[in-house]
């Protein structure tokens, strides 16, 4: 019989990355997200895990990268400002091929903002945030339950790959709390962890680096992650469709947003209105084909976002040229409530 809880989407994320092995925490207290390290304070205790609340979001990050290069899952958790000082690590990650998990509970920017809601680091998560030409996997959950099954999605892919997975999730998502079935995780037949730091007794030296001075690695280490990305793209990409067979404009959206766009859909569609919805779950690697192929037969798109515009950029490159693409704004404060949403599908129906 299935198990069901009630649970906050913080806490469910972080049983959830307990149950698909991690073993290692290392983060700073920031708003909205300190539910993630309470959990672990006391839930990795329990099965022989550790925390540690380091002195700030750099020591965090760096801390990951060293536990990555041994082996172990692990992961780290902050909001917008402090994954902010984080990307020069995640640089680090993603340069040195290491796997980890990273997640944000999006707040209020630019700066130090505010605790609100906010889907403004759409840009940062999937541009790689950091220097250099590299792609985190970046997944958006929009419910409590996928905050806790797409954290298991989150590790196995960071393994697969050797590279780092962002979770991107939002004040809303951290705080709300709603029932969810508490699934079991299956490991993946995942590459053997065969570069890893663990001693050199035995066998030869291992060597993890980011750093290429001789003639020519540097190019060739960038083409050989090019690779990498690209197969993300053929492989790994995810997204919902919700009653986009008759529809004549479909909306897009991820996260919370998309959320509240579904009730907004359901009351336009009452007023019959023929409106759809795309929901993107993978944010990198974007799910272009399957929007362009909707764009064969659908033409008006409505893009809805809680910032002034990012997402919007890849549903335009990814739609046909004859697609007329809108966008609905709500920038961080307050999410927008269905019936703000209802008035922009009638402007644009």
């Amino acid at each position: 019989m299935e198990k069901r809880l009630f649970i906050k989407g913080n806490e469910a994320l972080a049983l959830g990355a307990i149950k698909a092995g991690c073993r290692y925490y290392f983060g700073y207290p920031i708003t909205p997200q300190n539910e993630i390290p309470e959990y672990f304070s006391h839930a990795l205790a329990k099965v022989e895990g550790c925390f540690i609340q380091a002195e700030s979001e750099v020591a965090s990050i760096n801390m990951l990268l060293g536990a990555s290069a041994a082996g172990a899952r692990a992961m780290t958790s902050s909001s917008s400002p402090g994954i902010s000082l984080m990307q020069e690590g995640i640089s680090y990650l993603a340069g040195s091929e290491l796997p980890a998990v990273i997640v944000n509970i999006m707040r209020s920017g630019p700066g130090l903002g505010g605790i609100s809601a906010s889907q403004g680091d759409y840009f940062q998560a999937t541009r790689g945030g950091g220097h250099g030409d590299y792609r985190t996997i970046v997944l958006a959950p929009y419910s409590v339950q996928e905050m806790h099954d797409l954290t298991f999605l989150a590790f196995d892919l960071a393994d697969k790959y050797r590279n780092p997975a962002v979770i991107l999730g939002d004040a809303v998502l951290g705080q709300m709390q709603e029932t969810m079935i508490e699934r079991k995780y299956h490991a993946e037949e995942l590459p053997s962890k065969d570069w890893t730091l663990t001693g050199a007794s035995g066998r030869k030296p291992r060597l993890i680096k980011s750093l290429y001075l001789k003639e020519g690695e540097m190019e060739r280490h960038n083409w050989k992650l090019f690779e990498k990305y690209q197969r993300m793209k053929k492989e790994e990409v995810r997204y919902e469709v919700s009653w986009v067979e008759d529809a004549d404009l479909i909306i897009a959206a991820f996260g919370t947003t998309a959320r509240v766009s579904k009730t907004a859909i359901r009351l336009a569609r009452a007023a019959g209105l023929k409106v759809g919805l795309f929901r993107p779950i993978t944010l990198f690697p974007f799910p272009e084909e399957a929007l362009l192929r909707l764009s064969q037969r659908v033409k008006r798109f409505l893009t809805i976002e809680m910032n002034t515009g990012q997402m919007v950029e890849d549903v335009k490159l990814s739609v046909a040229r004859d697609a007329d693409v809108h966008f609905y704004g709500h920038p961080p404060g307050s999410p927008p409530v269905p019936e703000e949403l209802l008035e922009s599908i009638k402007k644009v129906y």
